[in-house]
């Protein structure tokens, strides 16, 4: 929600190029999640998981808040100026929609290799594990949250861009994608990067379709159906491990 508001802030209001705007909006996301991280989560690493769960609660309703203050309450779309469509083998596609699963595509790409292929996504999976054994192979604990809190921020903010130039971004957008991205994670499975993105297309495709068979109404239920099917006939999802 707070990508797709600053972009849309920077390239209608101050006349930025939408491609620096989403450049700045990225930068902002790197140095918030980090700010996040030590200023929220950090004190509260130590203590019950109950404690975490709080203090997400209240960020989340401090964010809607802080956004509401500078950027309004309107819904906006961010303006792209994209609007040929494509027709490739028979399929009609439009420019931005192409470009969008493109860069989705470049994402995914780029976050798989980077915690399977480096040592900094090395260490992020061995902080995962086992929190005390990495501390004995010599990981920096205290740095790989701020890492892991950039990063997730920075993608964070590229989806609202993405969701706000396809669609539109408005207050508490980001509620019912959080409940869609759980039931990704938990069809797919957790800790399953290509989970993950086998989870999105079924779901995806199973709301397109109820909500061409059945009713439209539906269609932001089918999440709630999923996760919960997959929660009580297998649990680890469909690519995670039991």
């Amino acid at each position: 929600m707070f990508g797709g508001y600053l972009t849309f802030f920077l390239v209608v209001q101050q006349g930025f190029p939408l491609f620096a705007a989403i450049l700045i909006a990225l930068v902002v996301g790197i140095f918030l999640g980090m700010a996040i991280e030590y200023l929220a989560y950090r004190p509260v690493r130590d203590a019950n998981h109950i404690n975490a769960f709080i203090v997400a609660l209240g960020l989340t309703m401090m964010v809607e808040g802080a956004n509401l203050q500078f950027f309004g309450a309107e819904q906006v779309v961010i303006p792209t100026g994209i609007n040929r469509v494509f027709n490739i083998g028979g399929v009609t596609i439009p420019e931005l929609r192409l470009y969008v699963i493109l860069s989705a595509v470049a994402l995914v790409t780029a976050m798989t290799l980077f915690v399977e292929r480096t040592k900094t996504g090395q260490a992020i999976r061995a902080v995962a594990e086992n929190r005390d054994a990495a501390i004995l192979m010599g990981v920096n604990v205290k740095t790989i949250p701020l890492v892991v809190f950039a990063i997730s921020t920075v993608l964070g903010v590229a989806a609202g861009v993405m969701v706000g130039s396809l669609f539109a971004i408005a207050p508490g957008v980001g509620e019912g994608l959080v409940v869609k991205g759980f039931a990704v994670l938990i069809l797919g499975g957790l800790g399953s990067i290509p989970g993950a993105v086998v989870g999105g297309v079924v779901l995806g495709v199973t709301e397109a379709l109820a909500a061409g068979f059945i009713s439209s109404a539906y269609k932001d239920v089918i999440a709630f159906v999923v996760m919960i099917t997959v929660l009580l006939v297998r649990p680890q999802g469909l690519m995670g491990k039991a």
